[in-house]
Formats: C-alpha cells, sequence, structure tokens
C-alpha cells in the first residue's frame, strides 16, 4: 500500500480532515475517468463517482490498511457502476464519448476541472473518429475482456491491482487483457 495514503487514512481517522481531503484530491480524477469510460456520461459518471467516495468515507474505518487503497476506491467504484448501469436495465458501453464530456448544453463544470487544453479542431476530429470506432470495437468485447481493457489502458491500475479488484487470479487478468486485445484488434480490422 502507498505509504503515504495509509499515513492520511490513520491521520482523518484521528481526527484530521485536511487528511481526507488530500486522499479524495489524489484519486478523483483517476476514479471520475475510469467511471466516465466505464457508463460514457458525464451526468452519470459525476454522480457515481461522488457515490463512490461517500462509499468509501462511509466505510474508511473498516478498510483493512494492509491493503492497497486504490485497488479499493476502484472497486468501489466500478461495483458503484455496475449497480447503477443494473438500476437503469441497461449497459451503453460506450467507453469513449464523441462529444468530450459535455452535456446536453455543451457545458459541465466538473468536466471543466478535469479537462487539459483541448487540440486543434483537426486533432478533434481525428481522435473523434478513432474513439468511436474503439467504443464500437469495445461493445462487442464480453464483460471480463472490457473491464481488463478499461482499468489497464487507463494505466491507473497495475495487473496486480486489477486482480485484486476483481477478485480474479493475477495470471487470469493477464491472460484476458491479452485476448481482449487481441479480440478488440481483429475487430477494428473487420471494420476498416
Amino acid at each position: 500500500m502507498n505509504r503515504l495514503d495509509q499515513e492520511l487514512i490513520v491521520n482523518y481517522l484521528n481526527g484530521d480532515v485536511e487528511s481526507l481531503e488530500i486522499l479524495i484530491q489524489r484519486y478523483l480524477k483517476p476514479v471520475y475517468r475510469f467511471v466516465y469510460q466505464y457508463v460514457g456520461n458525464v451526468e452519470d459518471a459525476e454522480d457515481i463517482t461522488q457515490e463512490a467516495f461517500v462509499k468509501a468515507w462511509r466505510n474508511l474505518q473498516r478498510f483493512d490498511r494492509t491493503k492497497n487503497f486504490k485497488t479499493w476506491i476502484f472497486a468501489i467504484a466500478k461495483n458503484t457502476a455496475i449497480d447503477f448501469l443494473k438500476k437503469k436495465k441497461t449497459i451503453p458501453f460506450s467507453a469513449f464519448s464523441a462529444r468530450n464530456g459535455e452535456n446536453e448544453a455543451g457545458e459541465s463544470t466538473f468536466a471543466e476541472t478535469l479537462a487539459d487544453s483541448l487540440p486543434l479542431p483537426d486533432e478533434m476530429l481525428v481522435r473523434r473518429d478513432a474513439r468511436y470506432m474503439l467504443a464500437r470495437a469495445m461493445e462487442k468485447l464480453s464483460y471480463e475482456y472490457k473491464m481488463v481493457i478499461l482499468l489497464r489502458s487507463m494505466r491507473e491500475l497495475t495487473f496486480r491491482e486489477i486482480a485484486e479488484s476483481l477478485g480474479e487470479p493475477l495470471h487470469t487478468v493477464k491472460s484476458r487483457y491479452r485476448r481482449g486485445l487481441v479480440l478488440l484488434k481483429n475487430i477494428l480490422r473487420a471494420e476498416i
């Protein structure tokens, strides 16, 4: 476990509210990006991310401090997103949105704080097309492959962390990742 994460948790549990704020700031953007790629909708991603952090806060005293906090918060976010999608009764696995995180009115206060500087317009068109093709290809993969590819491709979780958060053996996660990439590559080739 990241020693600094552990120290922040202990400090918060001992009454230092600022430690929790630091911990949230550290993981807010990566968790939001993961959830957004999972649900493909800015407003839903904001709600799910907020709910995931509230769940983590409520259960922080029960968190096993010998474990990795990063893995734990991503597992909470994943489960919260799955629960949300089950309630909607649809699983639109559009991992990459062509709208770049905007709502219907073209604005998002939460996404604005996460956005980097925008690329040039021609670059945006190329990226949008690539995201669209990739999203369509990802929709054709099974849930198991999608999860591993998303968690790994974001470079937020190692294979070991993915295995822990999914409750799967490490070799299974690595194998699914490799097979998923091969399947994804074949799907993309067939569409070109």
